[in-house]
């Protein structure tokens, strides 16, 4: 899969690593994973449900949730994850 970055995303993650080297290299590791494998089960992912309804969630950390969409690029047909939030899990549900 390649990623596709939303621009809440990029301010999610500045803001969740900003000053915690160790959740930094925590949400590498889990994107890193999330490219290889979605469905990984060291990352839990899971469907979203509600108002987030069609979107997916995965675990960088105890406390700390990567929210995504599964698309397809128009242009190449490549399959696409695209990252939507990350924070702490009562910031991004």
């Amino acid at each position: 899969y390649r990623f596709a970055w939303s621009e809440s995303f990029k301010r999610g993650f500045k803001k969740a690593s900003r000053n915690n080297p160790l959740l930094r290299q925590k949400l590498f590791d889990a994107l890193g994973i999330l490219c290889m494998d979605p469905f990984s089960p060291s990352l839990k992912s899971h469907k979203l449900h509600g108002k987030l309804e069609g979107l997916w969630a995965c675990r960088a950390d105890y406390d700390c949730r990567i929210v995504f969409s599964f698309e397809m690029d128009q242009d190449s047909g490549d399959d696409l994850i695209v990252l939507i939030d990350v924070g702490k899990h009562d910031e991004v549900y």
